[in-house]
């Protein structure tokens, strides 16, 4: 039983093929059934790269994070105040580090493994340090190294990655806000102010309720990397390139997916106009379109449409996606909750 694969089960008889329909807005190609009959088990997957690399960095981003995350903690503890008072303890970076490493490597494994699972040739995830950043970190990103086979062999490895961040965010949020305290703004207050997506704002009030007037949840370091995951998710999750939105967005829509991508591609300018935070991901966006174009490159057979259970999964994709969207992500404030 190959329960609704649109593979040919290895082990049955080869029987003829039925017609290839023509779907709207898709040129036809040649008969896709005279690629290789794919088989999951049979297929080799190279092994490619240098695995020391990925050791280093993912050791750099230990570092980098954990330096990044005893700051972090310094200024919870002194809540508001000045953090010169409290002492830098390296080890408390932990509580940050090991939060955002597990949210960007369960993204990351998910594409992974879900490429081993199609006999996809794809590398181990780069993890990619920054010190000199308040996350500590640029995130991860793992290599591709062959065209994808189906539509559906790709939205499955295009929102693996999403769903698996998602759900290590999710439990890392309400334990995060649990550590987390709420204590009275000085009045002479001056500081970055972190954008609430949906479900943050949601978690927040039911650990904590609404907070009363002058007063605001100062983030343990645990929940201001889950904050920082949510964010990933959703900037991960916009339809542009070769992003994981990209990707699905091509899944369902095939060709017409590059009129979405402009689309996206235009939203992420005009916020920019809302929110200065907005300028760098809209230089990303620029650049990724220029140098790899609005187009999703197509897949070896682009005739094969994805099943009702997956277009149910990319539904489940846009809700994640608006759950972890907030407007204006960082802003400057001098009185936060003013």
């Amino acid at each position: 039983m190959n329960h609704g694969s649109p593979f040919l089960d290895h082990r049955s008889a080869p029987v003829p093929p039925p017609p290839i329909p023509s779907y709207p807005g898709e040129p036809r190609q040649a008969d896709p059934l005279t690629l290789p009959a794919f088989d999951p088990v049979a297929a080799p997957v190279p092994h490619r790269g240098r695995p020391w690399v990925h050791l280093v960095l993912f050791l750099a981003t230990i570092a980098s994070t954990t330096l990044v995350g005893a700051e972090h903690y310094r200024l919870f503890v002194a809540d508001y105040g000045s953090p010169s008072d409290v002492p830098y303890v390296l080890w408390r970076g932990l509580w940050y580090s090991a939060t955002i490493l597990g949210i960007l490597g369960a993204h990351e494994l998910g594409h992974y493994y879900a490429c081993r699972y199609y006999r996809v040739d794809a590398s181990l995830p780069y993890f990619l340090p920054l010190p000199f950043l308040f996350t500590g970190t640029l995130g991860a990103v793992i290599r591709i190294w062959q065209p994808i086979r189906t539509k559906p062999m790709l939205f499955d490895i295009g929102v693996a990655g999403p769903i698996a961040g998602f759900v290590v965010a999710v439990p890392a949020l309400f334990f995060g806000l649990s550590l987390s305290h709420v204590v009275p703004l000085p009045d002479d207050f001056f500081g970055l102010s972190l954008g609430e997506p949906p479900l943050f704002r949601l978690a927040a009030w039911i650990i904590w309720g609404t907070a009363p007037e002058g007063y605001s949840l100062n983030l343990h370091p645990v929940a201001f990397a889950a904050w920082f995951g949510l964010l990933i998710t959703a900037l991960n999750l916009f339809p542009i390139g070769q992003l994981d939105g990209g990707h699905i967005a091509y899944a369902m829509f095939g060709q017409r997916s590059t009129l979405v991508t402009m689309v996206a591609a235009a939203a992420v300018i005009l916020l920019t106009f809302y929110s200065l935070s907005w300028i760098a991901w809209a230089v990303v966006t620029v650049f990724m379109l220029l140098k790899f174009g609005p187009r999703h490159p197509r897949t070896l057979d682009h005739h094969i449409p994805l099943d009702r259970r997956r277009m149910l999964v990319a539904i489940g994709a846009l809700v994640m996606f608006v759950l972890c969207f907030t407007p204006a992500p960082i802003e400057l404030t001098d009185i936060i909750g003013q």
